[in-house]
């Protein structure tokens, strides 16, 4: 990570708790919009804020449902998808996961989940790139959170995660019912009431549900 990076992260986020996974620490934004502006130059209602900045739902509730069931990802090599500010990273390395790959196309973002990681006493291989063409790699678990918001990313995804499925990585989702969800391929696991900041998603709590994909029959997806 570029020291730019870093020093960007560390000055306009701050380290605190995670709201619903308090066992985590993470560099947070107070607000979205000021952060925005420095990332992007302007603020747009049908554009999110920076990824990285702010414990959404979905990680939330992914993060949660793998810290309370560490055989999800004990003792396996785990790729966290789009890893934002690198929760759920850091949750399956607490875990007891044996390895942890966090990817991103931000470079804010892996910065991030650099400093993340260091500040919970953990080991997570931040990489910035996308995958999402390809494949899991030796990956074990697959997991995403909060990745289905847009048509756009929902097809890329959910290719990639059948890919990995078929594979035999198991793929776990967090989602707070986007709507780009495709919900018929899913077979859920949990679902949680999470507090979420008020000026991203309009209301104080997200009822958010862990997922995990039925990888269904070889080229069946499209």
């Amino acid at each position: 990570m570029s020291e730019f990076s870093s020093t960007f992260v560390r000055l306009h986020a701050r380290l605190a708790p995670v709201p619903f996974v308090p066992e985590v620490r993470l560099h947070q934004a107070d607000e979205p919009i000021g952060l925005w502006e420095l990332t992007e130059g302007e603020f747009s209602s049908d554009r999110p804020p920076p990824f990285w900045a702010f414990a959404w739902a979905g990680g939330q509730a992914l993060a949660r449902y793998v810290t309370d069931h560490p055989q999800v990802v004990a003792g396996r090599r785990v790729l966290d998808l789009a890893s934002g500010s690198g929760l759920v990273a850091i949750a399956a390395a607490r875990a007891g996961a044996a390895s942890v790959r966090a990817v991103e196309v931000d470079e804010l973002a892996v910065a991030a989940v650099a400093l993340n990681a260091e500040a919970n006493g953990v080991r997570v291989d931040a990489e910035f790139g996308d995958i999402l063409d390809g494949d899991a790699g030796d990956a074990e678990v697959v997991l995403a959170g909060d990745v289905f918001y847009s048509d756009a990313m929902a097809r890329r995804v959910l290719r990639f995660l059948l890919r990995a499925a078929r594979g035999g990585a198991p793929a776990l989702v967090g989602d707070p019912g986007r709507a780009f969800l495709p919900r018929d391929r899913f077979d859920e696991l949990a679902h949680y009431d999470v507090p979420v900041p008020e000026a991203l998603e309009s209301v104080r709590v997200k009822r958010t549900t862990v997922w995990q994909l039925r990888a269904g029959l070889p080229g069946a997806a499209r």
